[in-house]
């Protein structure tokens, strides 16, 4: 059975999540359509938050996951 691929703003959330835990800018977003954009500036700003409360390495990865 094929796997199918995901949809891209599942994938845009989880990338602007991983730049977010790793500490980078929001001015890195590499979507322009408005839809794939949101989605990458919501898993940021959701990164970033838990940066803050020290979420980093394997329990930022399990993060990833439940979403």
């Amino acid at each position: 059975m094929r796997r199918q691929k995901r949809d891209m703003n599942d994938r845009a959330f989880d990338r602007g999540y991983q730049a977010g835990v790793s500490g980078r800018s929001s001015d890195f977003c590499p979507h322009n359509a408005d839809e794939h954009r949101q989605n990458w500036l919501s898993g940021w700003r959701e990164g970033r938050s838990d940066q803050w409360d020290g979420l980093t390495g394997i329990s930022a990865v399990q993060r990833t996951r439940i979403h």
